[in-house]
């Protein structure tokens, strides 16, 4: 269980200014997020975050009911955005925020844009498939996928 310890950390750089890279993550959030890891795989599903403490991070698709996957838990625009991760390794959702994972996304202006470093910790509140988990989030698949999208999204934005 030492690995679950670890946290996982990965950047990427967006080509915008560090208000617009923080507002094209939270605000604009299914612009970017990749269709095939949202809970209906539904192109239509609307993606969001509320921009503040306590906000939801929900997905809402025809035909299915809204999933709330995320809890913010501390913001600060354009600075950063921490999250309560309420998705489990098993891609079902944990009700309780406080039984989550938490992700910290930071926003540090870049000669080339702006360094966006997102840190995921507190596994072992996933239980027994924390490990798994972990490794299947750090994996090319995983975040660097996700952040990859990112950035893709700001570059065909501008």
């Amino acid at each position: 269980m030492a690995g679950t310890q670890a946290p996982c950390i990965f950047d990427a750089t967006v080509p915008y200014l560090r208000e617009d890279a923080f507002a094209l993550f939270v605000d604009r959030f299914g612009l970017w997020w990749p269709t095939e890891y949202t809970f209906s795989r539904d192109p239509a599903c609307h993606l969001s975050i509320e921009p503040m403490v306590g906000g939801a991070c929900e997905e809402i698709a025809p035909g299915h009911p809204r999933k709330v996957w995320g809890t913010v838990l501390s913001i600060q625009r354009p600075l950063f955005i921490r999250l309560a991760w309420q998705i489990g390794p098993d891609r079902e959702v944990i009700a309780d925020p406080a039984a989550a994972s938490r992700v910290m996304v930071e926003f540090r202006t870049a000669a080339d844009g702006t360094r966006v470093e997102l840190t995921h910790t507190d596994f072992l509140r996933h239980g027994e498939g924390a490990e798994a988990y972990r490794e299947a989030l750090s994996a090319p698949e995983g975040w660097p996928y996700c952040l990859s999208r990112l950035v893709q999204a700001a570059k065909d934005r501008k």
